[in-house]
């Protein structure tokens, strides 16, 4: 890999882990119930009321795929990234789980769960977006155009070593 390739994927890297953990801490959403009452919801602070409710079993799903995952995808991704080419092998095994895990990352979760706040409060409350929801919407779209570069990159790499090697 390039020295300027790596420096931009690196760069591109950073920015994508400070997104999502701006986009964890600042307001998602915003619940106005009854036309009175309104309350801000972040990522950090819906993780601490399903702690401090004892749902226990909300807690680890929307954590561990909405927290933890694009974290391991940004390990993964950063390790691929700065790791020697001749690698490639091991890169396609961690290409390949970032693809099986991935599926059920972050955003399909969270999209979903927005959706069933949406619907089951639609009558008594009014549902609003805030910058949160875009700046982790983007880290997610982020990392998978990354993911997506890398694949791509390790996949046209292994098939230049094998014409190379049939030769």
């Amino acid at each position: 890999m390039a020295r300027i390739e790596r420096l931009v994927i690196n760069l591109l890297l950073g920015f994508a882990l400070c997104l999502l953990l701006v986009g964890m801490y600042a307001p998602l959403l915003e619940l106005e119930k009854f036309w009175v009452f309104s309350s801000q919801v972040s990522l950090y602070s819906s993780l601490l009321s399903l702690w401090q409710k004892h749902e226990f079993f909300l807690f680890i799903l929307l954590f561990l795929f909405s927290v933890l995952t694009p974290l391991l995808k940004l390990g993964v991704l950063t390790l691929i990234a700065n790791q020697p080419d001749g690698l490639a092998q091991q890169h396609g095994r961690l290409l390949h789980w970032m693809e099986t895990f991935g599926r059920w990352s972050m955003l399909d979760v969270f999209v979903v769960a927005l959706l069933l706040v949406s619907v089951k409060l639609g009558v008594v409350a009014t549902v609003r977006l805030h910058y949160g929801i875009y700046l982790f919407a983007a880290a997610v779209l982020l990392i998978q155009g990354l993911s997506f570069w890398l694949a791509r990159r390790s996949a046209t790499g292994k098939n230049l070593k094998i014409r190379s090697q049939g030769k």
